[in-house]
């Protein structure tokens, strides 16, 4: 299957706009995960709701939300431009944004429920020989939760790889900047014969689907392997 320089060009754009997205929207992830995980507390269950919004929600709502506080106009959007010089309306950094809050949810719904399936007698009984909740954290917690958490940014990771709603209702669908591969397809789709470009590319598309999914399921899989020993 032979790219042409614009489809590798959309192809390495989505790579990097996906990583940079699973990147800053991890710790968040984890933090929150952690936090929901272990406590109780009054309106829990609609923090926990608004934080799913981003599945439920049409992307193209999320991208226009998105528009609206973090365009350059919008009152986040205008700050980060006056002060310290960030746009991310209609650039690549906007795409990792977009593809980090729709895909959030993926990686905190993953690894709440690795954390919550450790036995917390295990953290009770490393604390009463003296372990401390950050060593607990690295020594008992997080190497128990590690493949549910790798399979939730896979997962997030293959997520964002698709994304094109909210990218192009946020960034819209420049080439080189942020023309991902979604867009790259529903551009082929709009130009005149071009059927065959989207065909190649929705033939990749799919290929990389399948192996985020491959690699969640391989991560899925040790988690279980791991609880049930």
């Amino acid at each position: 299957m032979q790219l042409s320089p614009a489809e590798i060009e959309a192809l390495l754009l989505s790579l990097r706009v996906s990583l940079v997205a699973i990147a800053w929207a991890f710790p968040l992830a984890l933090g929150t995960a952690l936090f929901l995980a272990h406590r109780r507390f009054p309106g829990k269950s609609l923090v926990e709701g608004v934080l799913t919004l981003p599945l439920v929600l049409p992307p193209v709502v999320m991208g226009y939300l998105l528009l609206l506080a973090f365009g350059t106009r919008g009152p986040i959007g205008a700050w980060l431009l006056a002060h310290f010089g960030i746009r991310f309306a209609f650039s690549w950094t906007g795409a990792a944004l977009a593809s980090g809050i729709i895909t959030f949810p993926f990686q905190l719904r993953a690894i709440r429920l690795a954390l919550e399936a450790i036995d917390r007698g295990l953290g009770d009984a490393a604390a009463t020989l003296g372990a401390r909740p950050l060593d607990r954290f690295v020594n008992v917690t997080l190497p128990l939760a590690l493949p549910g958490v790798v399979a939730g940014a896979i997962t997030a990771f293959a997520a964002s790889l698709g994304e094109f709603g909210a990218i192009i209702t946020f960034v819209s669908n420049i080439p080189g900047q942020t023309r991902t591969l979604p867009l790259a397809i529903y551009s082929a789709l709009q130009a005149p014969g071009g059927e065959l470009a989207a065909a190649r590319l929705t033939g990749l598309s799919i290929l990389l689907a399948l192996i985020g999914v491959g690699l969640a399921e391989l991560a899925q899989r040790r988690a279980r392997a791991m609880l049930g020993a």
